[in-house]
């Protein structure tokens, strides 16, 4: 599986084609669902352009998606450094349950915030599928010592160095500690470590993304000219 990740944490002011309003979020999911994504990781925003975990801000983003591309899993991050609070994190997770066509299909948690497993709890209980953020060895020790929370679709394996050189030796140590898993293991990595974590992942045959959030230019260095462009040259990529 190819998932596109639309806009990330990245400002407004990123990219002249960032999608950030409801719209335009759906807009590139339509754009991207004619190149057979059938899944895409979206970070809702308020009036403001701030990220936030608010289930109106939340609801309009997901339902927008939703009704532009009816079989699109959608799934947004329950993000310690958009509510700090675990308490509220989850208070704020079960509160999606009343989103109707805007309720995400998938929640991504980190595994190294503060209550995790009660958010993965609160999302498992309400039918919204679990994407476990794994971003070093040492969360992916945590995870196989404490176990896969029910509910979980996929581990997002994101090692956080960007260096050309250093991305893919650091994914290739957090996949060694990870494991054999019962569940399928989503790669990928960021800036400029983004293009060859990906094409590592095309050579293992595992699941990976790409998108504005990961990165903002092609392969050849080029400015994308939106998450469609960039998924087009993923695509392109033969291993």
């Amino acid at each position: 599986m190819l998932q596109g990740c639309l806009n990330g944490a990245r400002p407004a002011d990123a990219h002249p084609a960032l999608p950030v309003t409801p719209y335009y979020l759906a807009r590139d999911a339509r754009a991207v669902s004619r190149y057979g994504i059938t899944s895409v990781h979206v970070h809702p925003r308020d009036p403001r352009g701030l990220e936030t975990l608010e289930p109106l801000y939340v609801g309009d983003a997901v339902s927008a998606i939703h009704a532009e591309v009816p079989h699109m899993e959608v799934g947004v991050p329950a993000a310690r450094w958009v509510m700090p609070d675990p308490r509220l994190r989850v208070d704020a997770v079960m509160q999606w349950g009343k989103l109707g066509s805007g309720k995400p299909d998938v929640v991504g948690v980190n595994v190294h915030d503060l209550g995790w497993r009660e958010v993965c709890a609160a999302a498992h209980s309400l039918g919204i599928g679990l994407e476990l953020g794994v971003w070093t060895t040492a969360d992916a020790v945590t995870l196989r010592k404490q176990g896969i929370p029910h509910g979980t679709v996929r581990i997002v394996a994101e090692p956080t160095v960007s260096g050309p050189d250093t991305a893919v030796a650091e994914a290739i140590r957090i996949l060694r500690a990870l494991g054999s898993l019962d569940v399928p293991v989503l790669l990928h990595g960021e800036e400029e470590g983004a293009w060859p974590v990906l094409e590592y992942a095309l050579r293992l045959g595992i699941d990976t993304r790409i998108g504005f959030e990961d990165v903002l230019v092609r392969p050849d260095k080029w400015l994308a000219t939106g998450n469609e462009d960039l998924v087009k040259a993923a695509l392109a990529i033969k291993v």
